[in-house]
């Protein structure tokens, strides 16, 4: 079973920098980072990264080989999984507006996926769903919060005015415009750059990150998120790709120290939790029926897909000024999400028959039926393959 150290030391990493960041919290007495005037741009800047990091890890060609899913990802993926945590929410904490919240855990970490599919059981059609849905619900993720945070916040009695989130008409018509801006502006830049030099030439790789750190330091000042998820759909710079997994995973653990750190103003368990056990059983709902097509091995995994990761860190600590009580309920909701999909996942796993020689599921090798000739073909699972 290869996968239980992997998924028990990630456990073990997350409880170890969350106490890191509360313990050094504790010690030099700080009550809050908050206040300060450099988090609201640390915080932005985290969630470029992350966000960038996201969209640039997409397997295109999977993507436009299942717009049905993809579109699926994008609409029941996150909204459903919304709209079934929220009410639970509501309950919970007695305040309308923290249901926002419930748009925080909707997502699936991306993170967690990549390292999943290299040593699942899953069927490659059923990583390919996966991936594409952990990958594409981040940016959705991001953006509902934005736009619905301002709504939120009009129903939060005593909410501080001092939310760098867009609230006019005016606003998001400049928002809107400065992440088309953004786009075109890393277009073009693509554009001249793949012109100009051979493919591997040092000086072509050189300004193609220049050029990147650019448009991220501009959309995080400006809150271009928008901008920035389009951008990593196209702007790839090759010497990236290697250690993009890095960058997101230092983007990760920094956000969860600092999510540690203000774990200082107290947590509340009850809503954490209830939170947790809801997101984790909105996505059992929820991704069983995305998977209706796929075979029951696969639609089960699909169903205890869910783990949080960088996406809900950070926009726990970008609304903590708006929303006080924000970090006290989705750290241990985090917390609880994470340890449901390990303990699902290995009680699952532990469930089923030793993979046989070529890694098959039911040990018995390819299922196969007569074929013209005597010979055997591979049965096709439900959904076809691409």
């Amino acid at each position: 079973m290869t996968r239980t150290p992997t998924a028990a030391r990630h456990l073990w990493i997350m409880f170890v920098v969350l106490g890191s960041g509360w313990l050094l919290s504790s010690v030099t007495g700080i009550a809050s980072v908050t206040h300060s005037p450099a988090y609201p741009l640390a915080i932005s800047a985290l969630l470029a990264v992350g966000l960038y990091g996201s969209t640039s890890g997409i397997d295109l060609a999977e993507a436009q080989g299942d717009l049905r899913t993809l579109l699926l990802a994008v609409t029941v993926g996150v909204l459903a999984k919304a709209a079934l945590i929220a009410p639970v929410l509501w309950l919970a904490v007695g305040q309308p507006a923290y249901m926002i919240l419930a748009v925080t855990v909707a997502q699936i970490d991306p993170l967690s996926v990549a390292a999943l599919r290299s040593r699942s059981r899953m069927s490659e059609r059923g990583k390919a769903v996966l991936s594409i849905w952990s990958s594409f619900d981040d940016p959705v993720t991001i953006l509902l919060t934005a736009y619905l945070a301002p709504v939120a916040l009009n129903a939060l009695d005593g909410a501080s005015a001092s939310s760098a989130l867009p609230v006019s008409p005016t606003a998001y018509a400049l928002t809107t415009a400065g992440n088309v801006g953004l786009v075109a502006v890393a277009a073009l830049a693509w554009f001249l750059v793949q012109r100009g030099g051979r493919p591997d030439s040092p000086l072509r790789s050189l300004a193609c990150l220049l050029v990147l750190g650019g448009l991220l330091a501009a959309a995080s000042v400006y809150g271009l998120m928008l901008g920035v998820a389009v951008m990593g759909l196209f702007y790839r710079p090759r010497p990236l790709l290697p250690v993009l997994g890095v960058l997101l995973r230092a983007a990760y653990y920094t956000a969860l120290f600092a999510l540690g750190m203000l774990l200082l103003d107290g947590i509340e368990p009850v809503p954490g939790i209830a939170l947790g056990v809801a997101a984790f059983g909105a996505q059992v709902v929820v991704g069983w029926v995305i998977a209706r097509n796929l075979d029951r091995f696969d639609r089960v995994s699909l169903a205890l897909g869910q783990q949080n990761g960088v996406t809900a860190v950070i926009l726990a600590l970008a609304l903590k000024p708006a929303f006080p009580r924000t970090v006290a309920i989705v750290a241990p909701a985090i917390v609880v999400v994470n340890v449901l999909h390990f303990a699902a996942n290995e009680l699952w796993t532990r469930l089923q028959p030793p993979a046989g020689p070529d890694g098959d599921k039911d040990g018995g090798g390819d299922v196969r039926t007569p074929a013209p000739g005597g010979h055997s073909a591979p049965v096709d699972v439900l959904v076809p393959r691409h």
